[in-house]
């Protein structure tokens, strides 16, 4: 019902700012849609049959609707003759285009973004389909014609223009994963090179290489099976085992068509299936969805044996238990959300610690001497990494052999902090001197007698709790800035910038938001906004915590501990 297509490219033009114009007019609107009039051809076109299956193309124009075609094809010469200069030419000339002037014009610009056809049609009986897909083949770029980057790992990521040329080395993107009763069925995207039946490939990503036993073509759920795809196709394989976005090779090419860099999760959730007959879709649920998405994480709480799911945010892992209702029918029992904090220490602290343990045999004896240190941001980005172990021992008071030992241990004194059990970051580690001893000395001894050094001097490097902070982004029409400002700083928000559009009726907001403070923030974005105002948000940083919020979530920690015990 209010079926109203000049209304949405008003919409086009005027909230999303695109040069939008209809290249086509419906012939009746709702339940007594029927068929298109096409602007440029000057024809009309009916869809017969169940599904729209038949095309009925008439050149006679209904009466009715040669005005409005007339004032839509000016309306669309004049919007292509503003960024256009061939059709600029014509109009200020007022010659009348012909209908490859109007379709080279329309293709140009919209490879350029400059310019947004629009079709009429509806989903319900497939109406307008068949001409929609004659537009993708007129109006959108063919492989060579939209540049794509690889990204070089042996040089940091470096951006690689990839040929989109059959005749070089193959790269292909799988991209989307889904479960068929005959085993996992994987949509590649091949931007160069070629795919044949029976040849190797290589997951960039782990290594692994693949035979290609069967290749298909997709037109809908049906199979076409080929035995080679080209540069530009997008084609199925079944026998694949990869997760989304592996890039894969024929060769010795260390190129990627996606980052390595995953972010870390920023919530967890605690999950299990309401009835324990649902155990095993809720396995094979998991298990697909870790492959799609590298961002969602899944362990299994060594304590309380509860499944915990980690990802970027509330509503991300909303999506994934509704998607378990949905595809696996499994009804899921969640816990309380949980911020993943993360610890660090702010002053630098020496340690000297020995362990040593004597039972019956040889006992253990190590001892190790240095201090740890903060590292900051910028040298965190330099390395590469969270924590930093750097060993400057000279002579031989700790044999060679143990300082991988004392590395494992400062990894395992990471795992958890002092204040509130979770991972420490921003560390540097320096190990000076140590001893041992020719008997009781062993790879195990200097790995507890490191962790257990570090743990106890964390203590007194006046350490600190860091949170995870969101980048917020929120739209809302402008006559609710007041209130929804005021929310943002109530939840202890940093706005970084406020944006109005270009007619004043829309505002862009920008803030940095702790992620603890933005549960339900949706719910209330909707009541302030009247359902107007939508936001997004992405994992920027992790800062530390006030005083009084550290020292409250110490007590919780303290709390939970003592209760576990009990």
């Amino acid at each position: 019902q209010g079926s109203n297509p000049w209304k949405v490219i008003d919409d086009l033009r005027n909230q999303l700012k695109l040069n939008a114009a209809a290249v086509q007019i419906p012939i009746g609107l709702e339940s007594e849609h029927e068929g298109i009039v096409d602007i440029l051809e000057q024809k009309a076109i009916r869809f017969k049959g169940d599904r729209g299956e038949v095309l009925e193309e008439v050149m006679e124009i209904p009466d009715e609707l040669k005005e409005l075609v007339e004032e839509k094809r000016e309306e669309l010469i004049s919007r292509l003759a503003d960024v256009d200069d061939d059709i600029a030419e014509l109009f200020l000339m007022e010659e009348e285009p012909t209908v490859q002037d109007l379709k080279d014009a329309i293709r140009r610009q919209t490879l350029t973004c400059s310019f947004v056809p629009v079709f009429m049609g509806s989903a319900f009986k497939n109406k307008g389909v068949q001409p929609l897909l004659d537009g993708v083949l007129d109006y959108l770029p063919e492989p060579h014609e939209k540049a794509n980057f690889a990204l070089d790992r042996s040089k940091g990521e470096q951006e690689v223009q990839v040929t989109a040329s059959s005749d070089d080395p193959l790269l292909a993107l799988a991209f989307k994963l889904e479960e068929t009763p005959f085993g996992q069925l994987t949509y590649m995207r091949i931007y160069q090179g070629m795919l044949k039946k029976g040849n190797h490939i290589t997951n960039v990503n782990d290594g692994k290489k693949i035979k290609l036993a069967r290749i298909v073509r997709m037109h809908s759920d049906d199979m076409e099976e080929i035995t080679e795809a080209g540069a530009g196709e997008v084609v199925a394989m079944f026998g694949i085992d990869c997760k989304s976005m592996d890039t894969f090779s024929d060769g010795d090419m260390n190129f990627a068509m996606s980052s390595m860099f995953v972010p870390e999760p920023v919530m967890s959730l605690a999950v299990k299936p309401a009835n324990t007959k649902m155990q095993n879709n809720f396995s094979k649920a998991i298990t697909k969805f870790t492959k799609e998405d590298p961002t969602l994480r899944v362990k299994v709480d060594s304590e309380t044996k509860e499944t915990v799911l980690s990802g970027m945010g509330e509503l991300h892992l909303e999506v994934y238990i509704e998607r378990m209702k949905r595809e696996y029918e499994v009804e899921c029992v969640t816990g309380q959300p949980k911020v993943n904090y993360k610890e660090t220490i702010n002053t630098k602290q020496p340690f000297d610690w020995l362990h040593k343990k004597q039972t019956g045999g040889s006992g253990q004896y190590a001892k190790v001497m240095g201090f740890i240190e903060p590292l900051s941001e910028a040298e965190r980005l330099e390395l590469g990494k969270s924590n930093e172990f750097d060993n400057r021992c000279t002579g031989t008071n700790i044999p060679p052999e143990y300082y991988t030992s004392c590395e494992k241990g400062m990894n395992d004194a990471m795992v958890e902090g002092s204040l509130v059990g979770s991972e420490v970051e921003g560390v540097r580690v320096v190990l000076q001197d140590g001893a041992s001893h020719a008997v009781d000395s062993s790879d195990m001894a200097f790995r507890i007698c490191m962790a257990n050094a570090i743990r106890d001097t964390m203590k007194s490097a006046n350490p600190s709790i860091l949170e995870p902070v969101m980048a917020v982004e929120v739209e809302i029409p402008t006559d609710f800035q007041g209130s929804v400002v005021a929310g943002l700083n109530r939840r202890m928000g940093m706005i970084q910038s406020s944006d109005m559009n270009d007619d004043g009726s829309g505002l862009k907001i920008l803030a940095e938001v702790p992620l603890a403070n933005m549960f339900g923030y949706s719910t209330e974005l909707r009541s302030m906004t009247q359902g107007k105002g939508e936001f997004s948000m992405e994992y920027l940083k992790h800062s530390p915590v006030m005083r009084d919020t550290q020292e409250e979530l110490m007590k919780r920690y303290k709390e939970e501990m003592e209760a576990k015990a009990a």
